[in-house]
Order: structure tokens, then C-alpha cells, then sequence
């Protein structure tokens, strides 16, 4: 079986019931994730070799973190521990027109301190098929930028295939920013995933030309896949295609781009949408399986996207969906029968 490494840090999630604002919140429902922890539990949903590495405080909060991954199956045997607090993030659940809102309590956490020399990235990787991270690991700090630059030197020195989710967030660090460190992670990516924004905020590319009606211009899209490939060498270059109506409707489908052929999945419509955070990890994981499991890359594709589809009827951070509900899915069977 493949072993998936993943690399980030995980969180605290407090998040407001029944969609109030903070303002009306009196109590939070509490859950821990984080984007490269959701992606961790969902491969080991699918009964893969899954294990995540992170930094967190030795204290029962930190080691409450550690023991919510143990009890998905994940394997934390090389999770340091030390510093000072676990990061925290706020989510204000939004609904119809009002959107979602998230504000991030994670400065002088744990990870964001953590060194080079907390964890041992040759015995992390030996063993490993594949490394996934995303782009806001290198942006909770300048050690973290140093740590992952580090983890995909290793990676690459054991022959690892290295996955990126670019996943830019505007509230943890400046486009600049992102431009000036995410470039050189790249020639050690071999698959990209990522939407439009993110490629023209981090990497400098952009489509060249979108349609009015904010519908997918798919020729648009695979012209900067190619153009990706071709600078950087990716195997694949992925993206989910999303449509939001209102914060609880939105149609959802995906592209990718295998340096030959460029496929297009399965709308699907997603309403009311129970929990959106989450929904590019799910999708991120679908990838890594399905392309574990040698899949074609059309089939690729449709199954990463209905795994994201299925993560947006979930609360919490992580996709809790199984390989056969994914695939029931993707047969047809999404119009909600009770299976008896």
C-alpha cells in the first residue's frame, strides 16, 4: 500500500452554531483541522498509509489535536512536540447572500516556531510514495518557509512525488509575499493543484480570457495548464472549477491537465451546502488516491471532484466519505435515497 506523507499545522476550529455572527455567538462548536490535516484523514478514509507531521504544544490541547488524527487512522509517530500554543481558527458559518467569514488566532504557534531540526525528514521519507503540502504552511511564517523548503529537498532526494495545493490565503500573507516564496518550491512539485486566483496571485499566471457570466472558459484554462507544465514540468496540473450562487449554493467541478490531455469532470450542484471549509482538501485527496491507484486521468478527475462534492454535506474540516460512497456517486446515485 503507498504511504502519503502530509506536512502542516492543525488548528483549533471554533465555529458559531446555526449560522449567528460572532457577535450573537454565546458557544462554539469545537473540531480540529487544517488543510493538510483534512487531507491526511480523508486518504485515511480510503484506507490508505497516511501519516502527518506538524509541531504542537505538549499540553493536553496539543496532544488533543494529536489524538483526534489517531482516532481517523492517521499516522502522527512523527509529530513533534514543544512551544508554546496551538493555533486557532474562528469560522462565522455564512448562509444565502452572506458569506462565511474566518478569522485566524495562530500567531507564535507552535508550528509556525517550530525549526528544521524538529523533525527528521530522512526517516519521515523513507518510506513515503508522496508528499503533499500546500501554500499556507510556507505563509504562518519565515521558519515555516525554511521547514518546507527543507521537507521537499529530502523528498525529492528519496524519489518522492511531491503534491502542491497552492491554496493562497490573503489574510496570512501578502500576494508579494506569496510571489517571492512559492516559485521556488515548484521544481519540486510534480502535481499542481490549485484555482485561477491562486495561480495568478502565487505563480504570475492568468487565463487569458474569462467569460463574463463567471462560467469555467475551459480553453482558457487549459492554455495556462500548458503553459504551467511547460515551465515547470508538472505531471499534472489540476484546478476545481466552482460557481457560487449564494454561500449555500454552488455548482462544483474540476480540470486537469496531464501534459498530453486535458479533461473536464461532472458538474455537480451542491445545495444547501452544509460546509464549504474543507471542500479543496477533500478534492486535493481525491486526487493523490486516484492517481495512487492508477486510475485514468479522466477518472482521476471525477473522482476527486465528487469526493469534494460529498465533503460540502459534512460539517467540520475533513471528508469523512469512503471510497464506495464516493464511487456511488459518481455511478449517479446523488439524488439523497436512504441505502438500505
Amino acid at each position: 500500500m503507498a504511504k502519503v506523507v502530509t506536512m502542516g499545522e492543525i488548528l483549533l476550529r471554533l465555529s458559531t452554531k446555526d449560522y449567528k455572527k460572532f457577535m450573537q455567538a454565546d458557544e462554539f462548536e469545537a473540531c480540529f483541522g487544517g488543510s493538510e490535516a483534512n487531507v491526511a484523514v480523508s486518504l485515511a478514509m480510503f484506507e490508505m498509509d497516511s501519516a502527518y507531521v506538524t509541531k504542537v504544544p505538549d499540553n493536553p490541547i496539543g496532544r488533543s489535536a494529536v489524538s483526534a488524527l489517531r482516532k481517523m487512522n492517521v499516522d502522527t509517530s512523527d509529530v513533534s512536540y514543544g512551544g508554546d500554543r496551538l493555533g486557532i481558527y474562528y469560522m462565522e458559518k455564512g448562509s444565502a447572500v452572506r458569506p462565511s467569514n474566518v478569522v485566524y488566532d495562530r500567531a507564535g504557534s507552535s508550528m509556525s516556531t517550530a525549526e528544521v531540526s524538529d523533525f527528521d525528514f530522512d526517516k519521515i521519507f523513507d518510506e513515503a510514495d508522496w508528499f503533499h503540502f500546500s501554500g499556507i504552511t510556507p505563509a504562518i511564517s519565515e521558519n515555516a518557509r525554511v521547514i518546507v523548503l527543507e521537507a521537499l529537498k529530502a523528498a525529492k532526494r528519496k524519489g518522492v512525488t511531491v503534491s502542491c495545493d497552492l491554496n493562497y490565503r490573503n489574510k496570512l500573507w501578502t500576494i508579494n509575499q506569496a510571489k517571492q516564496v512559492m516559485p521556488q518550491y515548484m521544481e519540486y512539485v510534480d502535481v499542481l493543484m490549485g484555482g485561477r486566483e491562486d495561480a495568478r496571485k502565487m505563480l504570475g499566471f492568468s487565463l487569458s480570457k474569462e467569460n463574463e457570466d463567471d462560467t469555467p472558459n475551459l480553453e482558457a484554462y487549459e492554455k495556462m495548464f500548458r503553459e504551467m507544465a511547460d515551465k515547470y514540468q508538472f505531471q499534472y496540473v489540476i484546478s476545481s472549477l466552482r460557481q457560487s450562487h449564494t454561500s449555500s449554493y454552488h455548482d462544483f467541478s474540476g480540470c486537469i491537465y496531464d501534459g498530453k490531455n486535458f479533461y473536464t469532470a461532472k458538474k455537480y450542484e451542491i445545495s444547501p451546502m452544509i460546509d464549504r471549509v474543507g471542500g479543496g482538501d477533500a478534492f486535493a485527496a481525491g486526487i493523490i488516491f486516484a492517481i495512487l491507484s492508477g486510475k485514468e486521468t479522466k477518472d482521476v478527475i471525477e473522482f476527486a471532484v465528487a469526493a469534494s462534492a460529498l465533503k460540502h454535506t459534512i460539517p467540520g474540516d475533513a471528508n469523512l466519505s469512503t471510497v464506495e460512497e464516493i464511487e456511488h456517486l459518481i455511478k449517479g446515485n446523488g439524488i439523497g435515497r436512504v441505502q438500505r
